[in-house]
């Protein structure tokens, strides 16, 4: 028999063995099948999908460490509940503002300068927290470490999009879960338990080392996945991008402050500005996106799938941060609850949503979307529903269960949403759809905030005008925003339903 030899070009995924040509005299090993191929990372991706996954991990978790903080913070640098409501505000303003922009970003630096970039800057936002001598450098540190944390979600998304065979996409994108939930679920429970131990400074602090870490590593394992482009940068569209999101943001964020009369300047102000702002910014994208060059392409919306995966996730995501925001405000200042232990409700669930993402993606990639959505959701609004019988006197376990009912629910609901969204999307339009998705998430969690927020202030204060005690106030408050957050959940049951599996982009 005739040798043989085989050579990379061979093998989609590199020679066998890592031999680049290899004579076989008296016998043919059989070729890989394709299938078999496309059902495998390439070497070295897994580490680097990895080490993604911990960074994101690690700058999503301070978007929600200062819920609980947030009080020893206000004493130590004597600051009121309104302006000390700046730290999340501040953070959610410049996510909105860097997040469209992380598109063309990533497309520009290349994979490895935009992590070694939102790495570097989340670093030096972090250690300036830590050592921050008043509040003003306080709320500067967290906009430096927003740019950081506003480029890593993207780039993740967009990496995986990159390098992960359809085949098991679902799979992989299942372990986002453990960024998307866990972190900003564990977030509340890590801040107080520090907190109570050593102070809030030490919230910052202990990260310090984890980031730097997490740098050093991409610099020696990060390399580009995708060619890079070389379009300039459109200055008109970055300033109509930071007005038409910081703005939405900013008057999302306010309705709770007007709601209680403490608003320096009106929400509606900041929030009408920027939804006209919006429509300029759309006019800038769909005329530059003739030429590839949008800031923020939006053909992305030309998907069906894209587009109602988009409404759920804002949906889904009203939903977690309001519950997210509500409830240690009401175990603490109703319920008489430590930080430490409000901070822990939401661990069970956290905890759960995350060890479940592995396996909702593979069932994602055996079933598709709806049947894993459709039960998902409905379990949301099961959740939001049972949180709105809250009382003083209503057992921690129940809203514990609650609460791990809800992030359950939304484990069978995140996974399906952000891999139905993507598989229709062209792979030069990955950047863009990633940075979509995570713009909206940010606008969808200031508005449930908002909504949430607001709404308990409304009904607090009537029941307290009533003559109802401070904990019965706050506890009515909160049963009125459930409620009608349970029936904003439910609008997403129907939109899921039409979401469909795209064929090619899943297993078999």
């Amino acid at each position: 028999m005739p040798a043989r030899t085989d050579t990379i070009e061979d093998h989609p995924y590199g020679p066998p063995g890592g031999v680049a040509a290899v004579e076989h005299p008296d016998h043919v090993d059989p070729e890989p099948s394709e299938a078999e191929a496309a059902t495998k990372l390439a070497p070295g991706h897994f580490r680097v999908i990895a080490l993604l996954m911990a960074s994101a991990f690690t700058v999503i978790l301070n978007e929600t460490t200062m819920t609980i903080a947030l009080p020893s913070i206000m004493t130590d640098l004597r600051v009121s509940e309104t302006v000390g409501q700046w730290l999340t505000t501040a953070f959610m303003l410049t996510m909105a503002v860097v997040i469209p922009a992380t598109g063309y970003l990533i497309n520009r630096l290349g994979t490895r300068n935009a992590y070694i970039l939102a790495m570097a800057v989340f670093s030096a936002g972090t250690l300036l927290g830590a050592i921050a001598p008043n509040f003003g450098v306080l709320v500067g540190a967290r906009v430096v470490q927003a740019m950081g944390t506003g480029i890593m979600m993207p780039l993740l998304m967009t990496t995986i999009m990159t390098i992960v065979p359809p085949q098991i996409r679902g799979r992989v994108m299942g372990n986002i879960t453990l960024v998307i939930a866990l972190a900003p679920a564990s977030g509340p429970a890590i801040s107080g338990f520090v907190t109570d131990l050593f102070g809030w400074r030490a919230v910052f602090a202990v990260v310090v080392p984890v980031a730097l870490l997490a740098l050093t590593a991409g610099i020696v394992w990060i390399r580009d996945v995708a060619a890079k482009d070389e379009h300039p940068i459109d200055p008109l569209s970055m300033v109509l991008s930071l007005v038409a999101f910081g703005g939405i943001v900013w008057g999302l964020s306010g309705l709770g402050e007007s709601a209680k009369g403490t608003a320096i300047v009106s929400p509606y102000v900041p929030l009408v500005v920027g939804v006209l702002v919006l429509g300029l910014f759309v006019w800038r994208q769909l005329a530059r996106q003739r030429t590839d060059s949008a800031l923020l392409d939006l053909r992305t919306f030309l998907s069906s799938n894209f587009r109602l995966a988009v409404a759920v996730m804002a949906i889904s995501m009203i939903a977690m941060f309001g519950a997210m925001i509500l409830l240690p405000l009401v175990l603490q200042n109703a319920m008489g609850y430590t930080p430490t232990e409000a901070g822990l409700v939401g661990v069970p669930g956290g905890v759960a949503m995350g060890l479940l993402g592995p396996l909702v993606g593979r069932l994602y990639d055996r079933y598709g979307p709806r049947p894993l959505m459709m039960p998902g959701l409905a379990a949301v609004t099961l959740s939001v529903a049972l949180l709105a019988t809250i009382n003083v006197a209503t057992p921690l376990w129940l809203i514990v269960v609650s609460q791990f009912v809800l992030m359950v629910g939304l484990s069978f609901t995140f996974t399906p949403l952000f891999s139905a969204a993507m598989a229709e999307l062209a792979p030069h339009l990955y950047s863009h759809g990633s940075a979509t998705i995570n713009t909206v998430q940010q606008v969808a969690g200031a508005a449930g905030t908002a909504l949430f927020v607001a709404l308990m202030t409304i009904r607090s204060t009537a029941l307290s005008d009533d003559g109802a005690g401070e904990a019965e106030s706050l506890t009515g408050g909160a049963r009125l925003a459930f409620l009608v957050g349970a029936v904003v959940v439910a609008t997403a049951i129907f939109l899921a339903s039409r979401i469909k599996r795209v064929e090619g982009s899943t297993a078999h």
